[in-house]
């Protein structure tokens, strides 16, 4: 008979649904107001929906990076796609690039947290979007992972964007361990480069390569402009950006400077550079490319078309572009 009554008052499912969803009480606490049981409080608020009581709206631009994450992950049939509204007051302190960055950054440390699993073995490169992603992992998470290092160090950037010390923060974050390169990712020569994989300590990490099956990492973007940090130090010289203009780079990723279609640039910086192989690296089971700008999306869909990414998080602008870019 109680169950009965229950049923036909819908003052009781509209003031339940009150308590819950706008006085913020719990189950348990709305239980003990009205007299009634948990599950029957539980039936209640699913009643409320039924009946059209309660109605749930997720507002734009939310709800538009809804639509965009099934749409790209539909057409270019990626593993996951991770969308964050382009919303350029998150920090008055910095400019819309870097506001951007700790998004997508925030959004690629809470999938990765979400995805991690124990003995888990990730590759990581470098980059700002990195360093803000590693600083928001959550520390109390400890899975036990290994952190890989993808490529050789980076002079020319901060010390706390380079790969080693990205991978150091990581696994203490996870309690794990990592590995890492610990010389300069572009040799003068491919002899020099030869001599340096011999060494005992980076013949590990070569041999660790094959063990990563998540991999983080950003995108360098070469076109439609050159924008990408790599050419803008003394890593390369004058001959090498200009073999990198002849064979057309659109992108890079690990330092692997790749074309249109994804595919690696054969030039002569490749046997110069410590790094996974482009091989290795597309064996990887799960890619997570983290990226914001919609001026990159030219690199992000060349990475795409050869199979380099597997995750994407991205912002809501660069996402809306990746629909309507051609090259």
């Amino acid at each position: 008979m109680k169950r009965d009554l229950y049923s036909q008052s819908t003052f009781l499912v509209i003031k339940t649904a009150y308590l819950y969803y706008i006085e913020d009480y719990s189950q348990r606490e709305i239980s003990k107001m009205l007299g009634i049981s948990i599950p029957t409080v539980s039936r209640l608020l699913t009643k409320a929906k039924e009946q059209k009581i309660v109605d749930f709206v997720i507002t734009n631009p939310y709800m538009g990076c809804i639509h965009l994450e099934e749409e790209i992950k539909s057409r270019f049939g990626l593993k996951d796609v991770i969308i964050t509204p382009a919303i350029t007051d998150y920090d008055e302190t910095m400019d819309s690039g870097e506001n951007l960055k700790k998004q997508v950054a925030l959004e690629g440390a809470r999938y990765l947290q979400r995805i991690i699993k124990k003995d888990d073995v990730i590759g990581i490169t470098w980059g700002s979007t990195l360093s803000y992603m590693v600083n928001y992992l959550n520390p109390s998470q400890r899975e036990h992972v290994s952190v890989v290092t993808l490529n050789g160090t980076y002079a020319y950037c901060d010390v706390k964007y380079d790969t080693p010390s990205l991978a150091h923060t990581m696994a203490k974050a996870f309690e794990g361990e990592h590995y890492s390169i610990l010389a300069n990712v572009l040799l003068s020569s491919k002899e020099a480069a030869d001599i340096i994989k011999k060494e005992k300590t980076v013949r590990d990490v070569y041999r660790k390569f094959k063990d990563i099956n998540v991999s983080v990492n950003g995108i360098g973007s070469f076109y439609p402009e050159v924008t990408s940090i790599l050419t803008k130090s003394d890593l390369y010289t004058e001959e090498d950006l200009k073999e990198l203009k002849e064979q057309k780079v659109v992108g890079d990723i690990a330092y692997h400077l790749f074309d249109k279609d994804g595919r690696e640039c054969r030039t002569s910086l490749v046997d110069r550079t410590l790094n996974i192989s482009m091989a290795d690296f597309k064996k990887i089971e799960t890619k997570i490319s983290l990226v914001s700008g919609a001026y990159k999306a030219h690199s992000v869909l060349a990475a795409i078309r050869g199979g380099l990414v597997d995750v994407l998080v991205t912002d809501s602008e660069l996402a809306k572009r990746l629909l309507t870019v051609e090259f």
